[in-house]
């Protein structure tokens, strides 16, 4: 049990970035996600089919119990039809499943792209992880999407985080055309990261952006939190502010 000050201290904190969850004591930080899809005729030319769009975005937070996709690992049914049709029935009842490991889903609407759209959603201490993806349409089973993205630095909040989204595919499906005919693989084969047609050489198909809300400016200080981090292709870039210090860093793409 805290302290009458850190008690008045948790009851001011609630106020500037929080909310309490129905599970007592918690408390819930907002975040927004921009999904900017940059994908044009421009941007890829030849790699650019009529009707080109993004399905649905879905996602959750979670805690590190769980991982629902990852380069090098299978796809679950969720992602299979999340990659080949756009689906989120299977994957939201696959974060269901997790019971007290998830908290907040995430679920979103098709876009076209060139094109953008912002999303809301919570993020408590223990679920600070963000999984969120979406199909690249038309395709086989190919998709974009950040997995285990850790919105916390330590003991901060990150108020600022961009992701490049680049090409996955699922692993499930072998058409090597956007709209080839539907090849399932049996048994599938590992998500990979599409470094040849029709994307090599390519830039990104968007970013995801997270940001804290408010911004750290209209917290005052009282909560702290990372300044910057920037996830591209070969890793992560970030400038932290922890009082007066910063910091370089690399990880994986999307952890």
């Amino acid at each position: 049990m805290q302290t009458l000050r850190d008690a008045a201290l948790f009851a001011a904190l609630l106020t500037i970035v929080g909310t309490v969850s129905a599970r007592a004591g918690i408390m819930q930080v907002p975040y927004e996600v921009r999904f900017d899809a940059t994908w044009s005729a421009a941007t890829h030319p030849g790699a650019y089919p009529g009707g080109a769009h993004f399905s649905p975005l879905v996602g959750t937070t979670h805690n590190d119990n769980v991982r629902f996709w990852e380069p090098g690992g299978i796809a679950t049914p969720g992602i299979e039809r999340m990659a080949e049709t756009g689906s989120t029935f299977t994957l939201r009842n696959e974060f269901l499943a997790e019971g007290n490991d998830v908290d907040t889903q995430i679920l979103g609407s098709t876009i076209g792209s060139p094109s953008s759209t912002t999303l809301a959603f919570d993020v408590d201490a223990s679920h600070p992880l963000v999984t969120l993806v979406t199909m690249i349409a038309p395709s086989p089973d190919w998709f974009v999407g950040v997995h285990d993205l850790n919105l916390r630095h330590g003991n901060l909040w990150r108020h600022f985080v961009q992701v490049d989204l680049f090409a996955y595919d699922s692993g499930t499906d072998s058409g090597p055309n956007f709209t080839s005919q539907n090849a399932d693989v049996a048994p599938h084969v590992p998500i990979t990261l599409i470094s040849g047609a029709p994307f090599d050489g390519r830039p990104r198909l968007g970013t995801f952006t997270f940001r804290l809300v408010p911004e750290p400016s209209t917290i005052g200080g009282v909560v702290g939190a990372a300044a910057f981090c920037r996830f591209g292709r070969r890793g992560a870039r970030s400038a932290d502010r922890a009082g007066a210090g910063r910091s370089q860093w690399s990880n994986s793409p999307n952890k």
